[in-house]
């Protein structure tokens, strides 16, 4: 059985919200679960429900013309997916699939925008955390228009540690993310070879272990580091 109010508290997104606001926000939630590679939304859908996810992987991505998919995140349990929901009458961006089974919590996008204009103390965290985003698909953009693979795949690493620690400050412990070499090729428009090479470099200098369907960044300053000082 889920905990709302523990899952709500638990999303970064609400972490500027006191307790009896996420107390009144509860009962307007739903819950659905979701079995793997199940939709959960559209590309093009209205723009609803915020959804925060309580157990379980989500994808994002893109679908072409010719049905093939284009993976652009995995978010883990604790994010939050739907950042369209501050622009009422927008459609979605892009799907979202359960990329492992999930079960996910969804607001009334018009409730949580409402809760914020009671309680705007929590507005600090809430832009925070959007610009928090939008930076680190900024600097996305820029690492693959201007850096090589080497650098590319690092930084998207670090983002991904990032997503799963919630935008929480980096630490020197290790950091799981639950995908393949393949889904890093997929979701970065490489070659399975080119991001394997890579990646056994990483984990040549230690920085990375790589497990059946894992990648684990043993210290994400120290790829940030070598990264700096990389060439490529």
């Amino acid at each position: 059985m889920i905990d709302v109010v523990e899952v709500l508290r638990a999303c970064p997104l609400f972490a500027g919200f006191p307790d009896v606001a996420i107390s009144e926000a509860a009962p307007h939630a739903r819950v659905r679960r979701f079995g793997k590679n199940e939709a959960v939304y559209e590309k093009g859908e209205p723009q609803v429900w915020l959804c925060v996810i309580a157990s379980g992987m989500v994808r994002i991505h893109s679908v072409n013309a010719q049905g093939r998919e284009a993976m652009l995140i995995v978010l883990d349990q604790g994010a939050w997916v739907g950042d369209a929901v501050f622009a009422p009458g927008a459609g979605r961006v892009y799907g979202a699939t359960a990329h492992t089974d999930a079960e996910i919590v969804e607001l009334p996008g018009e409730f949580f925008r409402g809760l914020m204009a009671r309680y705007p103390q929590s507005y600090p965290v809430v832009l925070d955390c959007i610009s928090r985003r939008l930076w680190s698909a900024m600097t996305l953009i820029e690492e693959d228009a201007l850096r090589g693979t080497l650098t590319r795949i690092g930084r998207r690493l670090l983002f991904l540690c990032d997503i799963q620690r919630g935008g929480g400050k980096a630490g020197a412990g290790p950091v799981t993310i639950a995908l393949t070499r393949e889904h890093i090729a997929n979701m970065m428009g490489m070659t399975r070879q080119g991001v394997h090479q890579t990646l056994k470099r990483f984990q040549d200098e230690g920085l990375i272990e790589l497990g059946y369907g894992f990648i684990t960044v043993t210290d994400e300053q120290a790829l940030s580091a070598f990264l700096d000082t990389s060439l490529d």
